[in-house]
């Protein structure tokens, strides 16, 4: 799976912001025993500006989710444990968000995988 990180949430930071964000996340998932599982990318604007920070889950063949006003200081540990549910839902469809802590108000988008293969 991938968790992607809008770089351009914090435009006076120069996109400096996410990589702190990103980092204290790797540090998160490895202490968790989840980091060779879940890769971490910056990407550019993913059209939630009026709510930063955004961020999604991606997955081959399992649901993506889209989730904006996430606090990079508050939500690292229920980023966690929305990675722990993601991974254990066979296609991704998180069905008990309670896990999922705060998290689960921030969502914004759930979409089914692609059928097929």
């Amino acid at each position: 799976m991938r968790i992607v990180v809008c770089a351009t949430c914090d435009p006076e930071s120069g996109g400096e912001s996410a990589l702190r964000f990103l980092s204290s996340l790797r540090e998160a998932l490895d202490r968790d025993g989840s980091g060779d599982l879940v890769a971490l990318a910056p990407v550019e604007c993913m059209g939630a500006c009026a709510e930063p920070v955004a961020l999604a889950l991606q997955g081959e063949g399992r649901a993506s989710y889209l989730f904006s006003g996430v606090s990079p200081l508050e939500d690292v540990a229920d980023i966690v444990g929305t990675c722990r549910a993601y991974l254990a839902a066979p296609d991704g469809w998180i069905v008990d968000a309670r896990p999922c802590g705060r998290l689960r108000l921030c969502l914004k988008g759930r979409i089914p995988a692609l059928p097929g293969g």
